[in-house]
């Protein structure tokens, strides 16, 4: 599961493809960000064609919604790796709005999990795209979560998907090819815990313990 992350990494070293063709005066407007919870815009890389920057709602709104935040409506913000080819609501993102969220922890219970190295790393996600009637768009998205490895099954019974650097393009290209996207499904298995660090957050020195 993943429910809350940060990206606490300045601009200048946001991973490059992110600055190829990003939203205007993100360069002067970017903030880095401690706490991220659904419903907050996060940073996106998508393609449609070529790889672009965007931002986006966290948590998935159905396209074929008649309102999206009347209350009530469920907008998931974790999809499950094992069922999203199977399940209507995230089946067609699946096969050609899948996405890279980048950030530099997430968070389990009292935890902080990210790289001992502290790098920026990409949670694997799929978006979607709402039209309303009058031609007014709302792209969301929601971060796939798979079973845990060895260093995050002690605290909790899923992880994040975890996209490894240089597959930015190979996992958010369109696929019309199913066996291009069969090859995919390792990334959906887990990632290795070595290099990634488990730390427990200082009560003291953070309020984020009371947001969970």
């Amino acid at each position: 599961m993943c429910g809350r992350f940060e990206l606490k990494t300045k601009f200048d070293n946001l991973p490059k493809v992110l600055k190829q063709d990003y939203p205007n005066r993100l360069d002067t407007k970017y903030e880095t960000q401690k706490l991220i919870r659904p419903t907050d815009p996060v940073l996106v890389l998508k393609n449609e064609g070529k790889i672009k920057t965007t931002f986006m709602t966290w948590g998935f709104i159905s396209p074929w919604a008649k309102e999206p935040f009347a209350k009530g409506i469920i907008r998931p913000f974790n999809a499950r790796s094992e069922t999203i080819e199977d399940k209507k609501l995230f089946s067609g993102s699946w096969k050609h709005k899948r996405c890279l969220i980048p950030a530099s922890g997430f968070f389990e219970k009292r935890y902080r999990i990210r790289k001992d190295n502290y790098e920026t790393f990409w949670l694997g996600g799929i978006w979607s795209k709402w039209s309303s009637p009058d031609g007014a768009e709302i792209e969301s998205c929601c971060i796939l979560t798979t079973e845990p490895n060895d260093l995050i099954k002690p605290i909790h019974h899923r992880m994040p998907v975890i996209v490894p650097n240089g597959l930015e393009e190979k996992w958010t290209e369109l696929v019309k090819d199913i066996t291009k996207l069969k090859g995919l499904i390792p990334i959906l298995m887990g990632w290795s815990s070595s290099g990634w660090i488990l730390e427990e957050i200082n009560k003291e020195t953070t309020n984020q313990m009371n947001l969970f």
